[in-house]
C-alpha cells in the first residue's frame, strides 16, 4: 500500500521571507516543491519551470474549467495563480513530502480540501520589516508598496487557521524551526501506524 505523503502549505504576507524559508524546507530529503501556475510575467531573475509555469491568461482558465487545479485565485485584482493537482500525484508516485508555497487564499482553500495538510505561517517581525522588504526588492510603486502593506495586515488576520507560525527575525533559527516541524510532522503516530502494526505483530500481537 502507498502511503500518502505529508503536505506542507507554506504562505504569509509579502515581504515575511518565505521563498527563502521554504528552499531550507526543501533541503530535507524526501521533499519536492510544487510549482505554481501564474499568469503575471516572470521577472528577469525567474524562469520557466523553477518556482512558476508562467501561462497565459487563456490557459489558465482553461486548466480551471478542466479542474486541474488544487487550489486558485486571483492576487491584488491582477494576476492569477494556482497548485495544479499533478504535484499530488506525482508525490505520491514519487513517495515524497509535496511544499507548497503559496498565498494565504491558496492555502485556505487547501486546508478546506486536505484537512491533514500541515500550514505554517511565515510572519516578519514587524510592519517595518515588511515595507523594509518590498522597497529592497525595487519592484513596486508606492502605491502597489501601500497595497501590499494593507493586504499583509489583513492576511496576518487569517493566523488562527495555521497550524504552526514561524518569525522569521533570525534567518538560521526560522529555518531550522521550519525543518523541525517537517521532521516531527513525519514522526507522527499515523504517519507510522502500518509499520508500527507490523512491528506489533513481530510479538505475536
Amino acid at each position: 500500500m502507498i502511503s500518502q505523503p505529508l503536505v506542507f502549505i507554506v504562505s504569509g504576507p509579502s515581504g515575511s521571507g518565505k521563498s527563502t524559508l521554504v528552499q531550507r524546507l526543501l533541503q530535507l530529503p524526501g521533499t519536492m516543491l510544487s510549482v505554481s501556475a501564474t499568469t503575471r510575467a516572470a521577472r528577469k531573475t525567474e524562469s520557466d519551470g523553477k518556482w512558476y509555469n508562467f501561462v497565459s491568461e487563456a490557459e489558465f482558465q482553461q486548466m480551471v474549467e478542466r479542474g486541474e487545479f488544487l487550489e486558485y485565485a486571483q492576487v491584488f485584482g491582477k494576476n492569477w495563480y494556482g497548485t495544479p493537482r499533478k504535484w499530488l500525484d506525482e508525490a505520491v508516485a514519487r513517495q515524497k513530502d509535496l511544499v507548497l508555497e503559496i498565498d494565504v487564499q491558496g492555502a485556505l482553500q487547501v486546508k478546506q480540501k486536505l484537512p491533514d495538510a500541515i500550514a505554517i505561517f511565515v510572519l516578519a517581525p514587524s510592519r517595518a520589516d515588511v515595507e523594509k522588504r518590498i522597497r529592497d526588492r525595487g519592484q513596486d510603486s508606492e502605491d502597489e508598496i501601500r497595497r501590499r502593506l494593507e493586504r499583509a495586515r489583513q492576511e496576518m488576520l487569517t493566523y488562527g487557521s495555521y497550524d504552526y507560525a514561524v518569525i522569521n527575525d533570525d534567518l538560521d533559527r526560522a529555518g531550522g524551526e521550519l525543518q523541525a516541524i517537517a521532521i516531527a510532522s513525519r514522526c507522527r503516530v499515523a504517519q507510522h501506524e502500518e509499520r508500527i502494526r507490523e512491528i506489533l505483530k513481530s510479538f505475536g500481537g
